[in-house]
């Protein structure tokens, strides 16, 4: 099974934006997530689906790959946080606020899905292996015997 990852880095939004786009397109096949960003009206979208697409080339371009993009699905995406810059915004009366300016960098695994083995059946002479049936209770017991409730006499009326 074929995996491949592309980062991008330093990338100006914060990773908790970025998440809520990442969350949409993971476990999805790649051609589904690529129509899944290109209608998603997020500005991280774009940056998300060039590095989708560089997973991509990064697994066509590994040895043994199969050749069918379409087997290939996103296996894991996540946005971790960046630097942060720190800028300072003016304020009323002299003072002044400081503003943070959020990176990520976003991360895109993908991975391509196994084939799908399928089952041969049987000759037709060629019985299936049976299953141990399971020991039946035994009948002679009484029911107040077997829950153990009640005096040993309550128990031999009801034997008689």
């Amino acid at each position: 099974m074929i995996q491949a990852q592309a980062t991008a880095r330093y990338v100006r939004t914060s990773a908790q934006k970025a998440g809520l786009v990442l969350a949409l397109i993971r476990g999805k096949d790649v051609n589904r997530a690529l129509a899944t960003l290109r209608f998603t009206r997020k500005a991280i979208a774009a940056d998300i689906s060039k590095v989708l697409r560089s997973a991509i080339a990064n697994a066509t371009n590994k040895e043994g790959f199969s050749g069918d993009v379409d087997r290939l699905f996103v296996s894991a995406c996540y946005a971790n946080q960046g630097p942060s810059a720190k800028r300072v915004r003016p304020a009323p009366m002299g003072r002044a606020f400081r503003v943070l300016k959020r990176t990520a960098h976003l991360t895109v695994l993908v991975s391509e899905r196994p084939e799908k083995i399928v089952a041969v059946p049987a000759p037709d002479g060629a019985a299936a292996p049976r299953r141990r049936a399971r020991a039946a209770k035994s009948a002679t017991t009484p029911p107040a015997a077997k829950r153990g409730t009640g005096d040993a006499e309550e128990t031999r009326n009801v034997e008689e």
